[in-house]
């Protein structure tokens, strides 16, 4: 049985408290109104950040207004007024824009950081749910790790869809269409109101978790019941639950990344974007499995794990991210050779605001794990692969922000203390949740028929 050392509960535990400071450090520097963001913009302006486009445009506005000095016997008061009205209508909604976009912005990190462990907890879940599903010989040793890390879908989920309420309830502006006054003046949110409307888009959620809570239960509570038992009368309910778990999931997992992810860009779809979410989780999910079960491996507690199975799982490793990269790939290509207004609008902000985490996302995700993990002998070597492992992961954060952050912060993005306090706070959750739960059974699932092959897989 594992035992959950004090100094690893207490390392989560601080990042956890940290994380949380940092939050609401970054809360609390949100602007609360337009004043807020005049003073925020002339403080910018003051450091001498203003850009030279905007310093071309206030010289511009200068010139004009000379002229228009010059010229103002050729007016009247009534076109000034009205000049001057309607410039100020213009920077009013300008700020009000500023303004939501720098109230998301905490709000948006929470949400990336909050999405991202939860679908790492579910990457895996539907991961083991397949090893059951397959009859795998290869991975029952590793099952209590995939379960462990599968805990933190309960929690996770939680978290998920009270953020999902309070947008509902709106306590910011993450989702659009959830806007009264966006939608009266929008027709194509309008078109979309039978689907996208806060009652439905709750329940659907709800609908979601509650299916990936009962099946995570159920494959868990039987696994442990097969470690007493004297038959296989648990396996084969395992198995058969598993296979129902997958039909499930591949299409809950598809809605949910259209309500929870492409939602956010009520203008834009893309009939690939379930299958490239899953594939991010997916080898999330994988990669985390690895790093689990090294860690465990180094301090002993999992004798049972050799160089084979982490080979398999850099395996997996390996080839998701070249599934990930053919589904970035397509969905990038075919909008952007189409070159659909409506469709290449999505990938435009990105490449003019977020280059830096777009493009180097597919480094980290592809070319990375590609040149490491390609030669069969780097797989089996631990060190290798934690370090692939670490940068896949940071990859596929970056993905995740660049999925949420455009669309709710637009250009006025930084990795700042939200982002980082975020991330912090829900990987000590995360962490601390994975190692309670190892401690909540023991880590060989000896009943399994397919043990003893696990234990001596070598080739």
């Amino acid at each position: 049985m594992y035992t959950l050392s004090s100094k690893l509960k207490l390392t989560a535990i601080i990042f956890m408290i940290v994380g949380a400071i940092g939050l609401v450090i970054g809360f609390l520097q949100a602007p609360s109104d337009l004043d807020d963001v005049r003073e925020m913009m002339a403080a910018e302006e003051h450091h001498g950040e203003t850009s030279h486009g905007e310093e071309e445009a206030a010289n511009f506005a200068e010139a004009e207004h000379g002229v228009l000095l010059d010229d103002e016997p050729s007016r009247n008061a009534d076109e000034d007024e009205a000049h001057a009205a309607e410039a100020g209508a213009h920077d009013t909604e300008h700020l009000e824009h500023k303004l939501h976009q720098l109230q998301n912005k905490p709000w948006a990190a929470v949400y990336v950081a909050a999405f991202f462990f939860f679908m790492i907890s579910l990457g895996v879940l539907a991961f083991y749910a397949l090893q059951y599903a397959s009859q795998a010989g290869w991975s029952p040793v590793l099952f209590r790790v995939m379960e462990a890390i599968s805990a933190y879908i309960v929690p996770g989920g939680i978290i998920m869809f009270v953020l999902l309420a309070l947008s509902g309830f709106h306590l910011n502006h993450l989702f659009i269409w959830m806007d009264p006054e966006v939608v009266a003046h929008d027709e194509i949110i309008q078109n979309k109101t039978a689907y996208l409307n806060v009652p439905f888009f709750l329940i659907r959620a709800a609908i979601f978790l509650g299916g990936w809570f009962i099946f995570r239960h159920f494959l868990v509570r039987n696994s442990r019941r097969l470690d007493e038992a004297t038959d296989l009368h648990y396996f084969k309910k395992n198995f058969k639950l598993a296979a129902g778990f997958l039909v499930f999931f591949l299409v809950s997992e598809s809605m949910m990344s259209w309500d929870w992810i492409m939602s956010l860009d009520p203008h834009w779809f893309s009939t690939l974007f379930g299958w490239y979410v899953f594939s991010s989780m997916f080898v999330s999910g994988i990669t985390v499995i690895a790093l689990v079960s090294i860690y465990l491996k180094s301090r002993g507690h999992l004798p049972f794990v050799n160089n084979s199975h982490i080979h398999d799982l850099a395996k997996f490793m390996f080839g998701i991210s070249i599934f990930w990269t053919y589904l970035w790939f397509s969905q990038f290509m075919l909008i952007w050779y189409s070159n659909i207004p409506e469709e290449v609008v999505y990938f435009i902000s990105r490449i003019e605001n977020y280059s830096l985490p777009f493009f180097g996302m597919v480094v980290l995700n592809f070319v990375f794990p590609l040149l490491v993990l390609m030669n069969s002998d780097y797989k089996r070597i631990n060190w290798f692969v934690v370090m692939t492992g670490v940068i896949i992961l940071v990859g596929h954060y970056l993905d995740i922000f660049t999925m949420v952050m455009p669309s709710t912060v637009g250009e006025s993005w930084f990795i700042g203390i939200p982002e980082i306090s975020a991330v912090f706070f829900f990987g000590g959750l995360f962490t601390f949740v994975i190692f309670n739960a190892l401690t909540k059974a023991p880590l060989l699932a000896k009943r399994n028929p397919y043990i003893k092959e696990s234990e001596h897989f070598h080739y």
